[in-house]
């Protein structure tokens, strides 16, 4: 199976959710069996070269900001804390959330749009960090090995028991022959089927297990599990239990129901700042996936909230109308001067309706008050790029190299230095940057041209020709195969 999403094979990392093509689809829940299914036939790499399967990967500080918080705690009483496991968002409107490796989560947008508290949200987490504390997805290899071998072994035997039937003349046997072969497959399926059963309710265990020790309650988590499961009722009233990967909703909720009541934190509500952090990220959702009339539906103007203001500037701005979405982003930074996201979202809205010159400031101001955000710094580093002014390019340079340091993997940040550095004219150093931003999109036969290019011009040994030359020499089939 290739490992979805190896970190050099990412999509362009431009911050925020300009990038975001969601797609309406009823929502389900997906874990550890579905994905290595879905994986293992299509392999994810967000940016491939030949047209392949892509993920729509969104990058956006304020809501890695916020899924961090919400990890962070979990993560550490599962021991993973100092495994850097990640949160990744897919721009896909299902409610939906998987693992696909042992460092990575993966959660839909749709799931943070829909989700009303941070605990409906965090309890999902709590869940796939049950799939990865328990080791679940390297178990889950070895029964699909194991699987594969056993069915191998029973279609020679079946083939075997033909052969001899036909030796002996046996009656019938050209009509049994499709059950010999058939049956213990279906077996075998089964099997594996109910090991995934296992694992997911282990899983929910686990979830449980670690909201009690970081103090949270397992109520959210029993509510977006109720959700899936009167989503599903009506398809699995009709199904065979063991052709399921998940347990029976009704058995799963009635489980789940049992230990989440019995923890002494059940019925705790989130903390007021975090709960107010979840509906600004929701309302950023709303603003970026969302048509205007659908965001004045759900945040009309009679509503004066932060977060109504907010999804409401962003939908502004993201339909044309720049001074309208500007003059309300100020009004959202003298309420709230020391948000970074307001300042992002200002020079954003600036450098996206070709404004670059305009949104120096409010991003600078945005990097300073975000602790030196990468995913801000690279906006910042493309808005000195874009403005245009000469006297700029040593800055977005410098900006831009320390936003890469942050954020290595990301093509949009290659892109912009080797303008910078063009216009400088450091040929050799631009075209390496060209490469490494072909590089990490998948381009290689690309990447492999300019890096050649490059180390015509660069010193041989420096830092910079080996990284050409690491880039000259790569095989696409060293990608790890799981």
């Amino acid at each position: 199976m290739n490992e979805a999403l190896t970190a050099s094979r990412r999509r362009d990392h431009r911050p925020a959710l300009a990038s975001a093509r969601p797609r309406h689809a009823a929502g389900r829940f997906l874990s550890v069996a579905a994905a290595l299914a879905v994986l293992s036939s299509h392999p994810a790499h967000a940016q491939q070269a030949g047209g392949g399967p892509k993920l729509n990967i969104i990058r956006d500080a304020e809501i890695e900001e916020l899924l961090r918080d919400y990890t962070r705690p979990i993560l550490r009483v599962a021991k993973l804390g100092g495994q850097n496991i990640e949160v990744v968002i897919i721009g896909d409107r299902a409610f939906n959330a998987f693992v696909a490796d042992g460092r990575r989560i993966f959660v839909n947008i749709g799931a943070l749009y829909e989700a009303e508290t941070p605990n409906q949200i965090i309890g999902v987490l709590a869940h796939e960090t049950g799939h990865i504390a328990g080791g679940h997805l390297a178990r889950m290899r070895d029964q699909i090995a194991n699987a594969q071998t056993a069915s191998i072994v029973a279609m020679l035997m079946a083939a075997a028991g033909m052969a001899a039937g036909a030796a002996t003349n046996a009656q019938g046997l050209g009509q049994a022959m499709p059950g010999l072969v058939l049956g213990p497959q279906e077996m075998i399926r089964r099997s594996l089927l109910g090991y995934a059963r296992q694992q997911e309710e282990a899983a929910d265990r686990a979830a449980v297990n670690f909201l009690n020790a970081t103090g949270q309650s397992a109520k959210g988590m029993l509510q977006t599990f109720q959700r899936f499961a009167d989503q599903t009722m009506f398809i699995s009233r009709s199904v065979d239990p063991y052709t399921l990967s998940h347990p029976m909703p009704r058995d799963r909720i009635a489980q789940l129901e049992h230990i989440a009541r019995a923890s002494p934190n059940f019925n705790r509500a989130d903390p007021p700042a975090l709960q107010f952090r979840h509906e600004m990220m929701r309302a950023k959702i709303a603003g970026f996936i969302d048509r205007p009339d659908a965001v004045l539906r759900r945040y009309p103007p009679s509503n004066t909230s932060l977060p109504a203001r907010y999804a409401r500037a962003i939908s502004s701005y993201r339909f044309g109308d720049v001074r309208s979405a500007v003059a309300q982003v100020d009004a959202l930074i003298a309420e709230q001067p020391s948000n970074p996201y307001f300042h992002e979202l200002k020079g954003q809205a600036f450098l996206e309706s070709g404004r670059a010159r305009e949104a120096v400031a409010p991003l600078r101001r945005a990097v300073q008050l975000s602790n030196g955000s990468g995913l801000i710094r690279m906006m910042l580093g493309q808005a000195l790029v874009q403005s245009g002014d000469k006297s700029l390019a040593n800055e977005a340079t410098a900006v831009l190299r320390q936003a890469l340091a942050q954020e290595p993997n990301a093509p949009l940040g290659y892109r912009q230095l080797a303008i910078a550095l063009g216009r400088q004219g450091d040929r050799a150093n631009a075209d390496l940057a060209s490469a490494q931003a072909s590089f990490n999109e998948g381009d290689f036969a690309t990447a492999k041209q300019l890096a050649a290019r490059a180390q015509r011009g660069l010193p041989k040994g420096s830092p910079g020709w080996l990284k050409a030359d690491d880039i000259v020499n790569y095989k696409p089939a060293q990608i790890r195969q799981n």
